[in-house]
C-alpha cells in the first residue's frame, strides 16, 4: 500500500514539472518579439540612409521627425524607399515650394511627402515589372499610392510614377533597399495644400486710405497724381538719384529685364564692361570703373532705377598721358569719370545730327554743373576745345538702349574760368574849388569894365 502512494506521488511530481516546463518556454517565445521590435542594427536600412549620398533627403528626415515612425515600420516588415538625387532638392526644386516645406506649421506635408517615397514591402530592380505587364501600383507607408512601371523601346527605363529610376538596388540591406530616382515625387494632397497657401498669400489687404489733404495755399482737396505709365523715366533727375545717403529716386521702373521684370542695371553694366575688355585699347577705363572706384555698381543702380547714360570712353592711349598730379587728388578718378558720363541716351547719328544742325551743342554730364561741349569737325565729333579736346574715335562700342559706349581718343577736362582781378591804381585828381556866387558875379563885372587884374581870385 505504501509503495503504490509513493509510486503515485512521483508521477504527479513528473507531470506538475512537465507543465511548468512548457508554461516557461511558451512564455519566453511570446516574449522575443516583443523584446525584438523597434530596435535597430547597423546594418539597417535607415542607417544607411542617414550615412548614404542623399544628403539632402536624410536632412528632410530628420527636420520632419520620421525616424521613430520609420524605425517601428522596419521593425514589421522590409521597406523600399525611392530617395531622390541631392540635385532634384537643392537646384531643380521651387525655392518658393521648399520654403513651404521648411515651414513649421506645414510639419504634416512634409511629412506627407516624405512618407510617399516609401513602400512598406521589398521590390528589387529584378522584381519591376516588365512592359507587357503594364503599371503595378503600390501603397505607400503614407496612405498613397505609387505606381511602378517599365517604357517602352530597347532601353526600357524603369519609372516610378513619372520620375526614372537612375540607381537600381543604389543600397541593399537585410530589412529594405533604397533606389536612386531623377526627382522628387509630390503628392497630390500636399501640391493642393501648396497651393491653397500661395493663392492666400497673394490676396493683398486693402490699404487703408488716411484723411485727405487740404492744399494751403488753395483751400481746396490735392488732387491724387496720376498714375506713372510703365517704363517711363525717373522723376526725380538725376543728380538726385546720386545724392549720397538714402536713394531719393523712385521704384525701379518697369522694364523688359530682371528677375521682376525691372531694368537689370547690374547685369547691362557688366555686360558693357565685358564689351570694352573684348573690343581692345579700353582696359584703363574698365579698370576703374571696377577697381579703383565704385563706378560700376553706382552706375547699375542709375540703370535699374529707370535712367539712361552715355559713356564717352577714352582709350588706353589718351589715359596713359594722365600723370601723376591729375590721379592723385582725393576722389580725382571719380570726377574725371563723371566727366565722361552724359546722362542721355546718345549714339554717334544722334550727336552728329545734333551738332550738323545747332553747331556747338552742350551735353550735361554727371559732374554737375559742368557740360561737355560738342561741334563737328573733320566728318566727325569733336568734344571741348583746344589741347584739352577729343574726337569721336570708336562710335557705338556698346549700344543696349540704356547704356551707350562711345570711344573717344582724348580725356576732357571741364572748362577753367580764370577769373583776373583788375587792381585798380589809385589816381591823384586835382579837384578846384568851388567860386561863390557872389563873387563870380563880382568878377564878370569887373572884367567887363577891364579892372579884374586887380582882384586876385579872379583869375
Amino acid at each position: 500500500m505504501d509503495r503504490r502512494i509513493y509510486g503515485g506521488s512521483a508521477a504527479i511530481n513528473l507531470i506538475l514539472s512537465l507543465l511548468f516546463f512548457s508554461a516557461t518556454s511558451a512564455l519566453s517565445k511570446n516574449q522575443i518579439p516583443s523584446s525584438g521590435s523597434g530596435q535597430i542594427n547597423s546594418n539597417s536600412v535607415l542607417v544607411a540612409l542617414l550615412d548614404s549620398r542623399y544628403t539632402e533627403l536624410s536632412e528632410l528626415v530628420e527636420k520632419a521627425l520620421l525616424l521613430q515612425t520609420l524605425e517601428e515600420a522596419v521593425g514589421r516588415h522590409n521597406i523600399t524607399i525611392f530617395a531622390p538625387r541631392n540635385e532634384a532638392l537643392e537646384r531643380d526644386l521651387d525655392p518658393e515650394f521648399k520654403r513651404f516645406l521648411l515651414e513649421p506649421g506645414n510639419l504634416k506635408s512634409l511629412q506627407t511627402l516624405l512618407m510617399f517615397h516609401i513602400i512598406p514591402n521589398r521590390v528589387g530592380s529584378d522584381q519591376w515589372p516588365s512592359e507587357e505587364s503594364g503599371r503595378v501600383k503600390h501603397e505607400t507607408l503614407g496612405n498613397g499610392h505609387l505606381h511602378l512601371s517599365r517604357t517602352k523601346g530597347d532601353d526600357g527605363k524603369k519609372m516610378v510614377d513619372s520620375a526614372e529610376m537612375i540607381r537600381p538596388d543604389d543600397l541593399t540591406r537585410p530589412d529594405g533597399l533604397i533606389h536612386g530616382i531623377e526627382r522628387l515625387l509630390i503628392p497630390r494632397s500636399v501640391q493642393e495644400d501648396f497651393n491653397r497657401r500661395r493663392s492666400l498669400q497673394s490676396i493683398s489687404a486693402v490699404l487703408p486710405e488716411g484723411a485727405p489733404e487740404v492744399d494751403p495755399r488753395t483751400n481746396r482737396l490735392k488732387k491724387k497724381p496720376a498714375p506713372v505709365p510703365a517704363g517711363s523715366p525717373p522723376a526725380l533727375p538725376i543728380q538726385s538719384a546720386m545724392a549720397p545717403g538714402p536713394s531719393l529716386a523712385p521704384a525701379p521702373a518697369p522694364g523688359p529685364g530682371g528677375k521682376h521684370h525691372h531694368f537689370d542695371g547690374e547685369a547691362q553694366v557688366k555686360d558693357f564692361i565685358h564689351t570694352l575688355l573684348h573690343y581692345g585699347g579700353y582696359n584703363e577705363m574698365a579698370d576703374i570703373l571696377v577697381n579703383l572706384t565704385s563706378l560700376a555698381t553706382e552706375m547699375g543702380r542709375l540703370v535699374s532705377e529707370g535712367y539712361v547714360l552715355t559713356v564717352l570712353a577714352p582709350n588706353d592711349e589718351a589715359m596713359a598721358k594722365l600723370t601723376t598730379d591729375q590721379l592723385s587728388e582725393p576722389g580725382a578718378p571719380e570726377q574725371i569719370v563723371y566727366y565722361h558720363i552724359i546722362p542721355e541716351y546718345q549714339t554717334e547719328e544722334s550727336m552728329y545730327n545734333s551738332v550738323r544742325r545747332f553747331g556747338k551743342v552742350k551735353f550735361d554730364t554727371l559732374r554737375f554743373p559742368h557740360k561737355v561741349a560738342a561741334k563737328e569737325a573733320d566728318g566727325s565729333v569733336k568734344f571741348g576745345d583746344g589741347e584739352r579736346s577729343a574726337y569721336l574715335f570708336d562710335p557705338d562700342i556698346y549700344t543696349d538702349g540704356r547704356i551707350s559706349v562711345q570711344g573717344i581718343d582724348g580725356v576732357l577736362f571741364p572748362e577753367v574760368e580764370e577769373t583776373v582781378e583788375s587792381v585798380k591804381k589809385p589816381v591823384k585828381k586835382v579837384v578846384q574849388q568851388r567860386r561863390g556866387k557872389l563873387l563870380e558875379v563880382t568878377c564878370r563885372m569887373l572884367g567887363a569894365i577891364g579892372k579884374d587884374n586887380y582882384f586876385s581870385k579872379c583869375h
